[in-house]
């Protein structure tokens, strides 16, 4: 149960510290109108995210049975993470979107959220295969793994905005780099496992 915890920090962490547009838009929202919208902005995914889980974990349910498309499914969730992992190791430059608001700052992140396509190829690749192995452990390692990674995720971006709001330069630092690739190295771990995976159920 504790180890399905785990991975939901650490994959919750380097998502919610990856460069992305809701990253971009908490960053927006906190330099230009202040703590509070950015807080808005960083708690978002959770108005938008349960729906995703839940198609995400049907559709690889509904395949349970042809091991060769859930070999497929981890090939690419490993893939995915390898992407991920080599974005860790080599952040580029950070944009701001030009068009961001103060009202409505929740409502924007969640549609922001819900228009990327990082939380489907998340959940579907790499979250939803999780939450099908925990469940065969038990409800509470679900529990667990999923509780685990929006805590890290939304934990991450509050302090995000913490960061931002006190110190604009904390993202051109040396403390973000170094963080962002002790992540890209967890990460890598998560793709190889993944990766495994694949191999054993498509040699099988």
């Amino acid at each position: 149960m504790w180890l399905f915890a785990v991975a939901g920090l650490s994959l919750g962490f380097s998502a919610g510290i990856s460069p992305g547009p809701l990253f971009a838009m908490v960053i927006a929202q906190t330099l230009r109108f202040g703590l509070g919208e950015g807080l808005k902005t960083a708690i978002s995914p959770l108005l938008t995210d349960i729906p995703i889980i839940f198609l995400s974990v049907a559709l690889l349910a509904g395949m349970s049975g042809y091991q060769n498309l859930l070999g497929l499914v981890s090939l690419a969730g490993g893939l995915f993470l390898l992407h991920m992992a080599y974005a860790s190791f080599s952040p580029g430059r950070i944009e701001t979107p030009p068009t961001a608001t103060a009202l409505g700052s929740l409502f924007k992140g969640a549609l922001v959220n819900a228009l990327s396509p990082h939380p489907y190829l998340f959940w579907i690749m790499v979250g939803g295969p999780i939450i099908l192995s925990a469940r065969t452990q038990g409800w509470d390692s679900v529990l667990c793994f999923v509780a685990g990674f929006y805590l890290a995720l939304i934990g991450s971006k509050i302090g995000l905005a913490l960061l931002v709001n006190r110190s604009r330069r904390f993202l051109q630092g040396k403390a973000y780099l170094v963080l962002m690739k002790i992540m890209g190295t967890v990460l890598l771990l998560f793709a190889f496992l993944l990766l495994k995976e694949a191999a054993t159920l498509l040699l099988r």
